[in-house]
């Protein structure tokens, strides 16, 4: 696995681990806040082949649940 391929994978993995951790009774919800902002600003490009070519990520809403 190349080395970016390595990070993205390590980095994608941390931030599920964080949501599951969220959804945790008692769970830090400012720790979480901060870590997962700081791990989603850190996420190195996609791996070559993770999307489709003509994937265009400008092309959709601005956010999820916007037409």
């Amino acid at each position: 696995m190349c080395p970016n391929c390595e990070d993205f994978a390590r980095t994608v993995l941390l931030l599920g681990q964080l949501a599951l951790y969220a959804d945790m009774a008692g769970a830090d919800l400012d720790f979480v806040e901060a870590a997962s902002t700081s791990l989603a600003v850190s996420l190195p490009e996609p791996p070559p082949g993770t999307f489709s070519d003509d994937c265009d990520p400008d092309g959709g809403p601005a956010y999820p649940g916007d037409i």
